[in-house]
């Protein structure tokens, strides 16, 4: 594929697609449809964490064309058409039209000027449908229900309120993106609550596992506590945690002072032994206590100092301390209702279900 052109961030491709081709083509053909256009949805770009490695395949200019559901029926078909017609072959030196590889085991797309058969990526759409698809629900419709909100993975939520909104015609990806933010006080209390429940599970296990003889469990134990750890540091931010491939990109740059809850997790990580295990793993225990302590949510602090596994020698946080003070502060009848297990991505582990699960959504 021949590229007259260095690497920019992808946002930044898909904005000059948008200004310097499609924005004017859509002046001159349809100039009182109204539109609204943005590089939202799938693609680590929108996360903000695509490199040059991103180029080799999905990654490009492209945008969400999106028009009223009337027009997109009645029009769709001939725009999409007349992008692909009169569309430049490149933009910033990068390719408009993407190749797909025609194997079904590696269904992905790479830009290129030449072969057959070529396609752009701005297809218009519906907002409503584009959403539903994305979310299982149609927050254009009004505000999310607690069942949507534990339902919807927290990759698809930061997909949606991530990249960026070039123009905003029909004013509708504004108020969404805004109501979609982040989650409602009283879920974001939940999902606090169960995320001390899940690791209130496991934490006497790296002792257990050791006290055996058994190192690599507990040290697989442990790693497991790091990953919940880092979860835990992204929802008291306030950031939705990305899948695994993201996510310790964005521990490092959503969650205050990662560098030095970072270098503490790391430390259990690089652990050879139990006793440097528990002492480095306790620590960012207390370390994220004291964080949770300092949001407020509680009738008061829960002390964060580690202490025994009930009468077993093993150092623990008791992590279901601070799991019962968060939900006691829940008053949502539906939410008191439930049992600690939180959203979709606390009780469910599989990319390809949770990259799934959206689309079915309750309220879908």
């Amino acid at each position: 594929m021949p590229i007259d052109a260095t690497f920019l961030p992808g946002l930044e491709l898909s904005r000059a697609l948008y200004e310097e081709a499609v924005r004017p083509l859509l002046a001159a053909a349809c100039p009182r449809l109204p539109h609204s256009a943005a590089r939202i949805g799938s693609g680590s770009e929108v996360l903000g964490f695509d490199t040059a490695r991103s180029a080799d395949h999905d990654w490009g200019p492209q945008l969400q064309l999106f028009l009223p559901a009337d027009a997109v029926a009645a029009q769709g078909d001939a725009i999409h058409r007349l992008l692909a017609e009169r569309m430049p072959d490149a933009v910033r030196g990068w390719p408009t039209r993407y190749r797909e590889s025609g194997d079904p085991g590696d269904p992905v797309g790479h830009l290129d000027f030449t072969g057959e058969p070529l396609s752009h990526r701005v297809h218009p759409v519906d907002p409503a449908a584009w959403f539903r698809e994305r979310l299982g629900v149609d927050p254009t419709a009004g505000e999310l229900s607690v069942r949507n909100w534990l339902a919807v993975p927290q990759q698809a939520l930061a997909e949606v309120t991530g990249g960026a909104v070039f123009h905003d015609g029909l004013g509708v990806l504004g108020p969404v993106r805004e109501r979609l933010a982040w989650y409602p006080d009283q879920v974001w209390r939940h999902l606090l609550g169960c995320q001390w429940q899940k690791l209130s599970q496991e934490e006497a296990f790296v002792g257990r596992t050791a006290e055996v003889g058994d190192d690599l469990g507990s040290a697989v134990a442990a790693a497991r506590q790091v990953r919940e750890l880092m979860r835990l540091a992204l929802l008291q931010a306030r950031r939705y945690a990305p899948y695994t491939k993201w996510l310790g990109s964005a521990f490092a740059r959503d969650v205050p002072d990662a560098a030095r809850l970072g270098a503490t997790l790391r430390g259990v990580l690089a652990a050879t032994t139990y006793a440097d295990r528990e002492n480095e793993l306790c620590a960012a225990y207390e370390e994220l206590a004291r964080r949770q302590n300092a949001l407020g949510l509680t009738a008061g602090p829960v002390d964060p100092t580690r202490r025994p596994y009930r009468s077993r020698p093993f150092q623990v946080i008791r992590a279901d301390r601070f799991a019962d003070a968060l939900l006691a502060t829940v008053d949502d009848p539906e939410l008191k209702a439930l049992p600690p297990t939180g959203s979709v991505d606390q009780w469910a582990d599989s990319t390809d279900f949770l990259g799934r699960v959206a689309t079915s959504a309750p309220g879908s």
